[in-house]
């Protein structure tokens, strides 16, 4: 015989708990705790002010070349300004770079633009005015212009 007064168990596949709200409130609140903590030892940077040995701006504007000449031949030379630069053999043009990147921090300092304008002749190879343009952009300089012949 049966008593009436017990209970049914179910199995452990039947029982559904539900999603616990408590478990994830508690982990919420070890998070806020962690990240309250962590602020609280954040420091503050001070700023410093240092002046370094170099170019200094000036307020008023130092005169600066008009206009920077590059010229190209056509067994490969470079000119600046009519000084020779490099050999026509050399790809990276150090020299014009270097030279190119000093009137540029001068240039900077003193607020003025630099303008560099590129003569190549008639027989000059395509790649030695690449390769006038890629020292250009070493040297930070982006005004440039093109005249096909020689300078006038």
């Amino acid at each position: 015989m049966r008593k009436k007064g017990r209970a049914r168990h179910k199995k452990s596949s039947e029982v559904h708990l539900g999603f616990q709200i408590a478990p994830m409130v508690d982990v919420v609140f070890v998070i806020l705790l962690y990240f309250m903590v962590a602020a609280a030892n954040v420091q503050t940077e001070n700023e410093h002010i240092t002046k370094l040995p170099g170019t200094v701006p000036t307020d008023t504007e130092t005169l600066m070349p008009d206009e920077i000449s590059i010229r190209i031949e056509d067994d490969g030379q470079v000119y600046l300004n009519d000084d020779p630069l490099d050999s026509p053999e050399s790809k990276n043009l150090p020299e014009l770079a270097g030279t190119l990147y000093q009137l540029h921090e001068s240039s900077v300092a003193s607020q003025s633009d630099v303008l560099v304008t590129i003569y190549a002749n008639d027989l000059a190879r395509y790649t030695r005015v690449v390769d006038v343009l890629d020292a250009l952009s070493r040297a930070k300089i982006s005004s440039v212009t093109f005249q096909a012949g020689s300078a006038e």
